[in-house]
């Protein structure tokens, strides 16, 4: 297992931040981290695993570590390795970026593609019902 670890940035491909953009004025939620934090807890409540994919980092859609997760950082990172393990993925560094990566795009996907979520009500009655 890896110790302390640490992801020092995210960054978005464009595709994520155009699907961000829309998601933002749908739903009125301004910062990006709080709709990747949403976006990742729905992908990882998926229990299929993510399909490989070389995700672009080519948007001008990056943050740290620390303003992705917020005071939950940790727990964000707890959940993604028992994610992995659960997967079967060896837990290393790279690896956790790319589930990360994976993870987190999937669940943009998710939330960009679910004409039902047009408010913060409808995303929070998407959540609990689901």
């Amino acid at each position: 297992m890896v110790g302390v670890m640490k992801i020092s940035s995210i960054k978005l491909s464009k595709q994520a931040r155009d699907q961000l953009v829309r998601l933002k004025r749908t739903t009125g939620i301004k910062q990006w981290n709080i709709l990747c934090r949403w976006a990742l807890c729905m992908s990882l409540a998926d229990p299929s695993i993510p399909p490989k994919a070389d995700i672009p980092a080519d948007s001008n859609v990056e943050m740290s570590w620390a303003v992705f997760g917020g005071d939950y950082r940790d727990l964000y990172l707890a959940l993604l390795k028992e994610r992995c393990h659960r997967d079967g993925i060896k837990i290393t560094k790279n690896s956790l970026m790319k589930q990360l990566r994976l993870h987190l795009h999937r669940g943009i996907g998710f939330l960009f593609g679910d004409r039902r979520i047009a408010s913060i009500s409808d995303l929070i009655s998407f959540a609990i019902n689901s």
